[in-house]
């Protein structure tokens, strides 16, 4: 809103200084700055709020860690402090006509709903078990399928692909198309080009190969939507560990649509141009700066939870945004952490109905999602059953297993960049 104010006070009255807002450097270190502000000062009250209400953690599991800390009474739904101090600073400074801006404030109150509700359940009803798993599922393919058409049939999204040039005695050059075209393209790592075409993966449909592309583009949107989603709330468990985690994740975006959205950078680097992008760095700024102020109540121990109100919307957050940059497939580097964290639970599960089904009790790890297994003794772990990997025997405190979960993250985020350099 301020941004087509201060764009007619320019155009209208040279108004000095309303010039600064056409400028997306400007406009996205203004959100960082104002989320941060809101999440860390709204936060305080809204934390008062839950408390008198008694919006409070009551089904949590390990409500008391190994160290002592008791984590019932603290109050829940804290991704509510998040999703507003996301949606202030881009209704402010956003440009709200831009089509990647609308889709990444369609995910957020999406998910958002679909998070509220299942905490809804959780606190209100007593229900631990929360919002049923199918109708978590169909709300997040609901969100990939509304994501992969939109990317389809908005003539604003089109890319300008990079092309090599190599001519005898000088070196490659890189230029890109003089034309925004509607292309299945996406960024694939470690390959020469660069470049993946979903469209030549079904190119024996021959002239429908373009058509079938688009369909196989929004059937992974879908999945990547679904599982990023369902990764962060399951790294949601440890103090601070999903709010840090998803921080500097989000970085790495920032810096990614900054680059897709210069054409200058973009050549350098060898990636396609995609315009309009720009707007996805005001967008992940607010996003950054969210989790930042966020993490000062959340950080260890915690004075408030996000919940699935959070855990959900910020996952689907970053599957949506790197899908719309076509840097998806950078998700399984990026999105490490997330993802080992599903693989634990699912092979978890997997190797324990094996068992079952032998009449015996067998686990693969002490305890799952990933991070428990670094703070369960052997002693917590159910009478009769045997651990396939029982180390480290020792426990380690909450905070250190997130501040290291934080490094490897930061790390992966490094690999993620350099995968645009390394082919």
């Amino acid at each position: 809103m301020l941004y087509y104010l201060f764009h007619w006070l320019d155009v209208k009255y040279d108004f000095p200084g309303a010039g600064m807002f056409e400028y997306t450097s400007f406009r996205a270190i203004m959100a960082i700055i104002l989320s941060l502000l809101i999440s860390s000062i709204f936060g305080d009250k809204f934390i008062r709020i839950l408390k008198r209400k008694q919006i409070t953690e009551t089904q949590r599991d390990a409500s008391v860690d190994p160290f002592g800390v008791d984590k019932k009474g603290v109050p829940s739904m804290g991704g509510i402090i998040i999703i507003t101090a996301i949606f202030i600073p881009c209704l402010l400074l956003g440009k709200l006509h831009n089509i990647y801006m609308i889709l990444m404030l369609i995910t957020t109150l999406w998910l958002g709903l679909l998070g509220f509700a299942d905490d809804y359940i959780k606190i209100f009803k007593k229900d631990k078990e929360g919002l049923h798993g199918k109708f978590k599922i169909i709300g997040q393919v609901g969100l990939g399928l509304i994501v992969g058409l939109t990317l389809y049939l908005s003539p604003q999204v089109v890319i300008r692909e990079n092309i090599e040039v190599h001519q005898p005695g000088q070196e490659m050059q890189v230029v890109h198309h003089r034309e925004n075209i509607k292309s299945t393209q996406t960024t694939i790592p470690f390959f020469k080009s660069n470049n993946l075409d979903y469209a030549d993966l079904v190119g024996f449909m021959g002239k429908h190969a373009q058509t079938a592309g688009w369909i196989l583009f929004v059937i992974i949107t879908i999945f990547v939507v679904t599982a990023v989603s369902n990764g962060a709330n399951l790294n949601d468990g440890m103090d601070g560990m999903a709010a840090g985690n998803s921080a500097i994740i989000g970085i790495t975006l920032g810096i990614l649509a900054y680059v897709s959205s210069h054409i200058t950078f973009a050549g350098y680097l060898n990636i396609m141009y995609i315009p309009g992008s720009e707007e996805l760095v005001t967008f992940i700024c607010a996003f950054i700066g969210a989790l930042i102020g966020f993490l000062w109540y959340n950080a260890y121990p915690a004075q408030v939870f996000m919940g699935d109100t959070g855990s959900l919307t910020i996952g689907g957050i970053i599957a949506v945004f790197a899908i719309a940059i076509h840097k998806e497939l950078l998700i399984p580097i990026l999105c490490g952490i997330f993802l080992v964290e599903n693989l634990s639970v699912i092979l978890q599960k997997a190797y324990y109905k094996i068992g079952k089904k032998q009449g015996r009790k067998q686990r693969i790890f002490k305890r799952t999602p990933i991070h428990d297994h670094f703070r369960t003794g052997l002693s917590q772990v159910e009478k009769g059953s045997t651990v396939l990997f029982t180390q480290p025997a020792s426990l380690f405190h909450e905070s250190k297993i997130t501040v290291r979960f934080w490094i490897i993250s930061i790390l992966l985020a490094a690999i993620t960049i350099a995968t645009l350099k390394i082919r």
